[in-house]
């Protein structure tokens, strides 16, 4: 890798930002940069070769059929919800150019164990937003009840897989705004061995 290169690389890993997903609107990747997207997204650590996860594309034409499921799923949910919350599942389902429901799909029964698994899954989800990034995009990751409602999962997953979350890609409407970050000082340590 030419220096050029790892400074670029560098670059982008450092300053990375989430988009949030109301704010994306089009241009979103054509078609063959959302398989470019994906293919990066697959270039992660899993033991086992098991691909333990999958990417289910909700395309443009399939966000109405999104909404009427949620609007569906919303009073399993929360029986108590107003018209407000429906109008949030309308937006939910419309918003920014490209959804990706990122589903994670461990082998059952395997000597590698399910945590490893997830921990894959999580790791194709992060160089998804990575990989939308490096094309000029922003993107961001959902999760929220929707995730775990047994109706939407029910549309997405199949038996023994679950929704990691909803990955949504765009273009900002405005500058990602930054965030606090970790101190890292809280969070480094050295190891000590046990006297034990």
């Amino acid at each position: 890798m030419a220096l050029n290169d790892t400074s670029s690389a560098l670059s982008l890993l450092q300053t990375r930002r989430s988009g949030k997903p109301r704010d994306l609107i089009a241009p979103g990747p054509s078609d063959v940069e959302l398989t470019q997207i994906l293919n990066i997204a697959a270039r992660i650590p899993d033991h086992g070769k098991l691909a333990p996860w999958r990417f289910v594309i909700v395309r443009p034409d399939q966000r109405a059929a999104l909404a009427r499921l949620l609007y569906q799923a919303l009073p399993e949910f929360d029986p108590g919800a107003a018209e407000a919350h429906y109008a949030k599942e309308l937006e939910f389902a419309h918003q920014a150019p490209v959804m990706v429901a990122l589903v994670s799909a461990p082998v059952a029964d395997h000597k590698i164990p399910v945590w490893e698994q997830e921990l894959s899954c999580g790791a194709a989800g992060m160089n998804l937003l990575h990989a939308a990034t490096a094309l000029g995009y922003a993107a961001g990751w959902i999760t929220g009840w929707r995730a775990y409602s047994p109706r939407v999962s029910a549309s997405f997953c199949e038996e023994g897989e679950r929704i990691a979350g909803f990955i949504f890609i765009g273009t900002p409407q405005s500058p990602l705004e930054e965030r606090p970050r970790p101190d890292l000082t809280q969070l480094v340590r050295d190891w000590q061995p046990s006297e034990k």
